[in-house]
């Protein structure tokens, strides 16, 4: 039991898998960056270009990647100018800009988060067919 809440502390705790499961991310990211880098972007800027059909406005990409919005405005504006996203007028607000992903922006999307997937798909090859089966069975169930 902990003494601030008088529950009993599980076997396997939480943090532990949290911190796990981050390690996973960090280290797909980290062993992707030098790809995604040679296609013109920091891997921060590939999750927001990812994102934008389902997010098209800028406020919305900072709440749903949980970045300021500030960051979110420094990284649209470069990659406007590297031609991977415009900005047009929203015809049903004509006050607010949507953003659209340009040709050149969905195929670097494409590229980056195929980078992406290749190294997650390494650290599943750690795993037997049973393994992984599982494993993406237990994450639909947390999800």
């Amino acid at each position: 039991m902990t003494e601030r809440t008088g529950k009993s502390v599980p076997a396997l705790d939480a943090a532990k898998i949290w911190s796990l499961n981050y390690r996973v991310l960090l280290s797909v990211i980290a062993g992707a960056e030098a790809d995604i880098c040679a296609l013109g972007l920091e891997s921060k800027e590939l999750f927001l270009l990812a994102e934008i059909d389902d997010h098209p406005y800028p406020a919305e990409l900072a709440v749903t990647l949980s970045m300021p919005k500030a960051t979110v405005t420094l990284y649209l504006k470069r990659l406007e100018s590297a031609g991977f996203v415009r900005r047009e007028i929203d015809p049903s607000d004509l006050r607010r800009h949507r953003l659209l992903l340009t040709a050149a922006g969905r195929q670097v999307v494409s590229e980056g988060l195929a980078v992406l997937s290749g190294e997650f798909d390494n650290r599943l090859g750690r795993l037997t067919a049973t393994q992984r089966k599982d494993f993406k069975s237990l994450l639909e169930r947390i999800v």
